[in-house]
């Protein structure tokens, strides 16, 4: 339907609406009505229950139509002076007088001014001011009792006098009014639309906010009651709507907010057993205040949220950045680690990994966990030989206020409460003393902690993967570590192999180490090919960790751009180099101080002018495996030229 009505009292200006409306090109946006006075009054009730926002009236249907109280804007066509001196002019006409009585009937939304205008044209004039549409017949015979020459006004009123044998005249509206007041109307229109679109926006916020929002008028009188205040203080707002604030928070202070017209912030406002902290504000259209608007929230509620975020901050921290495929090698020892790896991270189970120092046992651990359902959950990695018993014991559980002297005050959630939903990596388990592996014991069986000092257990949902580089059957038989606990800890294994068993990988690794600590310290050192066969001969006790810690010292320290085999023994200085290669002449040492391999290797080395490759042909083996033994039996090679 239109969103503008157009209500002609005559046919005239129905007409003459109906041209105007097309020339503006707002068929569309307008209907148009003829009626008059009060049938005019109840159309115009009937558009307003359909959707119409804007009528387009004049005269006294506009009026009556106006003091009905209807809810939208009327906007009246208005009678300009143009119109009325045109009025004047057809009364000198009409009547052939220089000076004509005239009678004029009119609202006051009709008369401005128009003394003067009728003095100005020489017309006797006389106004009968209408109050109401009952007036229009007894101002008629009061007329009629005197001299008059014409009576204009409106269509009844024509019409009435015309009965009693006046001369009569209708006052009509020019083109210019007609098209200034739709004109008007599609503003009106367009700024109710955008009124529509604010206050639609503001019911989505009040409707849809977890706040409880209340909006008082300057009469302190609810008006807006929000579903989360109906939640909040379990009153319908059908019941409280219309109703002073009193009856909602009875001894509310907001005195300061009308008087002085001043914020409230966090108030807190207890009612029966609910404390809710809420905020006043005042609002002022053109400095005068014309309500308010009242939040408030459940302070139990903003405390566990508060709570709840805290925990997802701290969560955040624990973070798994390791993924398989970061691990690098191509040996087929840890492609099987990798895979079997990925069977485990798919269950619940809990994990033991077991190899040697530097083996990248984290690394897996770090890899299970973002495998695994519990990705997005916390990664807690906790290092049991690097706290002392009784300090590991308040980390992994917590404790409450007071639990032991120097006690943070509100005590402290235990790194198990923080790995909550995600995995706890619990290194070097075999370090973990006698209690406290009984307390760990008890969280495999039972899902569930107990701070220090504290009488009541926390649920925990976690999974554990621990570490050792110990043999921990050896440690249970020793008895120093619980056989239970190792049982429990024993459900799913993996044991990772020591660098020395991976065919292949000490290159690649090397490698990577190697391009990640150039780009690191902006260097551009190069390792030839028998540099790579030199780092791939050592048995590397320290493992990965050991080449990469050794890639990086020689990336810093190297004063040279290519790397071969006797600069890296240059810089190997944690070596022991007790045996020296003699040369062609020299006699060579008694054979008891050498194995028979060792002599062998020895005297190979000699007829091969100390060359690795030639001797490695006389000897039947690669050159991997001569740099290796050359490193077991300490014999240092020195070329000669």
């Amino acid at each position: 339907m239109a969103k503008i009505a157009f209500i002609a009292p005559d046919k005239q200006l129905f007409l003459q609406g109906k041209k105007i409306i097309h020339e503006l090109g707002l068929q569309d946006k307008v209907s148009l009505h003829l009626a008059r006075l009060k049938r005019g009054i109840r159309l115009a009730k009937t558009l307003e229950q359909h959707g119409v926002e804007v009528i387009v009236c004049r005269g006294g249907t506009a009026r009556v139509i106006i003091k009905s109280r209807i809810r939208i804007p009327v906007v009246e066509i208005p009678i300009t002076g143009q119109d009325l001196a045109q009025v004047f002019h057809e009364a000198k006409r009409i009547t052939g007088l220089a000076r004509p009585k005239v009678a004029m009937m009119a609202f006051d939304n009709m008369v401005y001014d128009i003394e003067i205008l009728s003095t100005i044209l020489g017309i006797d004039l006389t106004i009968y001011h209408l109050e109401k549409t009952e007036d229009i017949p007894a101002k008629i015979e009061e007329a009629a009792t005197t001299d008059v020459d014409l009576v204009v006004g409106g269509i009844k009123t024509i019409l009435l006098a015309a009965k009693k044998g006046l001369q009569t005249h209708l006052i009509r509206s020019g083109d210019f009014s007609v098209r200034t007041a739709f004109l008007e109307a599609q503003k009106i229109l367009l700024a109710r639309k955008i009124e529509k679109e604010q206050a639609q926006k503001f019911k989505a916020l009040a409707d849809y906010s977890l706040e409880g929002i209340i909006n008082i008028d300057e009469r302190k009188v609810v008006n807006v009651f929000n579903p989360a205040a109906e939640k909040l203080l379990k009153r319908p707002a059908q019941a409280l709507l219309g109703q002073p604030i009193s009856a909602v928070l009875p001894s509310l202070d907001i005195d300061a907010c009308f008087t002085h017209k001043q914020h409230i912030i966090g108030q807190t406002y207890h009612l029966g057993n609910l404390w809710i902290t809420l905020n006043v504000a005042p609002i002022v259209v053109d400095e005068m205040l014309t309500g308010a608007i009242i939040t408030f929230q459940d302070i139990t509620h903003i405390q566990e949220l508060e709570a709840k975020i805290r925990n997802e901050v701290l969560a955040r921290r624990f973070v798994a950045k390791y993924h398989l495929t970061d691990i690098i090698g191509n040996s087929p020892q840890i492609i099987e680690s990798k895979r079997i790896a990925r069977e485990i991270a798919q269950v619940e189970a809990t994990v033991l990994i077991s190899g040697a120092s530097g083996t990248g046992k984290e690394l897996f651990a770090q890899s299970i966990h973002n495998e695994s359902p519990r990705e997005n959950g916390p990664f807690v990695a906790v290092n049991c030989a690097a706290l002392p018993a009784n300090l590991l014991e308040s980390e992994l559980f917590g404790y409450v206020e007071g639990a032991f002297t120097g006690a943070t005050k509100k005590g402290k959630p235990g790194l198990f409460e923080m790995a909550h939903r995600g995995t706890i990596f619990l290194d070097e388990i075999s370090e973990m003393d006698k209690f406290g592996q009984s307390r760990l014991l008890r969280v495999l069986q039972e899902r569930q902690v107990m701070r220090l000092g504290d009488n009541k257990y926390i649920p925990v949902d976690v999974r554990i993967i621990a570490a050792t580089n110990k043999n921990l059957l050896e440690l249970v038989k020793e008895n120093q570590f619980r056989q239970d606990l190792f049982y429990r800890l024993k459900v799913l294994t993996l044991k990772l192999p020591p660098l020395c068993e991976r065919a292949g990988d000490v290159l690649s690794l090397a490698c990577h180490f190697l391009h990640s600590f150039n780009n690191r310290h902006q260097k551009q050192l190069k390792l030839t090919p028998d540099a790579y066969d030199y780092l791939s001969g050592h048995d590397w006790p320290g493992n990965v960790r050991e080449l990469m810690y050794f890639i990086e010292r020689l990336v810093i320290i190297a004063k040279e751009k290519t790397i071969n085999a006797d600069t890296i023994q240059k810089y190997w200085e944690d070596r022991e180099y007790n045996a020296s290669l003699p040369s062609q002449t020299a006699s060579l040492p008694e054979a008891a101080a050498f194995t028979p391999e060792k002599s062998r290797i020895m005297s190979a080395l000699a007829q091969a002018n100390s060359n690795i490759t030639k001797a490695a042909q006389l000897l039947e083996m690669d050159r991997t495996t001569l740099y290796r033994k050359l490193r077991k039996y300490k014999i240092e090679v020195q070329k000669t030229y």
